[in-house]
């Protein structure tokens, strides 16, 4: 009797990150909106934001970001199989930002296409990417993470502008052993707590028009009390879903990386797994809520600090419009 193959192991082999020079400080928001530099810090925990140049969009994000991870593998893009985005700002509806940087790269043998999940896009993507090493449709993939927040950000809500930033985060992921790299996933949603964050126009549902640019219709739209409970009852109970399947604990764990949305929501998460401070890697005062591209980012920062070792145990927990949660657990 012939025996099933065992699925192959997913790991990251290069990280990567770029976000744009502008900075935008609390400072600088006081001119445009009424707000203060204390009022953002105790609510959020922001103190600047990165804003992409006028003539960038998220491919050109994307392209920076990849450049360094598969330079960090030692990857030709030649040699991907698939290149999957993470992005609720793309480029334009279609082509897809992940078809836009293919060609760009030169990758002429991958498949490509972006995934919308919001702030839990780069955890999806791990969770597709993963699944297709398994199963050896894919041996490298290219997974990122992009946003260009500030284009959706309506600069009269005070509630919303001064959450969002610009930038990317991008893996190389390759074929490994089994029991390496990315070792247990878990996604959710729940449709119908929707309204608690979404951008109503600009889809089949509502075309823009002169009227609903008006009405403001193209901008981010969120109710932030309800989404805190939730964010954080759902962000723990994914982290531990995703450590169970591994059999570990949070005593296993060396660093937790959450999507920057909130410094509470994060201290929220961190305190209910029991970590501490220092485990717990945190970026939203310098770049704010990057959403898809939130987790990579920090993670690229966390390598290129010094600070992510061989055999480290990561788990990456996020929260997002849709409503959509989910975590990935690495062993680096």
């Amino acid at each position: 009797m012939i025996k099933p193959c065992e699925p192959k192991g997913a790991r990251i082999t290069g990280i990567g990150h770029y976000v744009p020079e502008r900075v935008l400080t609390n400072s600088d928001l006081e001119k445009i909106v009424d707000t203060s530099d204390e009022w953002i810090v105790t609510r959020s925990g922001i103190r600047e934001r990165r804003v992409a140049a006028q003539n960038q969009a998220s491919s050109d994000l994307v392209f920076e970001a990849s450049k360094t991870a598969l330079g960090d593998a030692g990857v030709d893009p030649k040699d991907l199989d698939m290149i999957l985005v993470a992005t609720i700002t793309p480029d334009m509806q279609f082509p897809s930002t992940g078809c836009i940087v293919q060609d760009r790269l030169g990758a002429k043998k991958a498949a490509a296409f972006d995934i919308s999940a919001a702030c839990s896009g780069f955890i999806y993507g791990l969770s597709v990417a993963t699944a297709m090493i398994a199963t050896g449709k894919a041996k490298k993939i290219l997974l990122a993470g992009v946003e260009i927040l500030t284009r959706i950000a309506d600069y009269k809500d005070r509630a919303t502008c001064v959450l969002f930033g610009d930038g990317c985060g991008a893996v190389v992921l390759e074929e490994g052993e089994t029991g390496e790299g990315i070792l247990s996933t878990y996604m959710q949603s729940d449709g119908g707590l929707g309204e608690l964050l979404y951008l109503p126009g600009g889809g089949s549902r509502m075309p823009l028009t002169e009227e609903k640019l008006r009405e403001g219709q193209q901008y981010v739209k969120m109710k932030g009390d309800g989404l805190f409970k939730c964010a954080v009852r759902s962000m723990v109970d994914a982290a531990k879903r995703t450590l169970k399947e591994a059999d570990l604990s949070t005593s296993d764990i060396d660093y937790l990386i959450p999507h920057q949305a909130n410094i509470r929501i994060i201290e929220g998460v961190r305190k209910r797994l029991k970590l501490e401070k220092e485990q717990v890697v945190v970026n939203i005062d310098r770049v704010g809520n990057t959403s898809s591209a939130s987790i990579p980012i920090a993670l690229s920062e966390l390598k290129e600090a010094g600070n992510l070792k061989k055999d480290d145990l990561v788990i990456m927990v996020a929260f997002g419009g849709g409503l959509t949660w989910g975590a990935a657990l690495m062993k680096y």
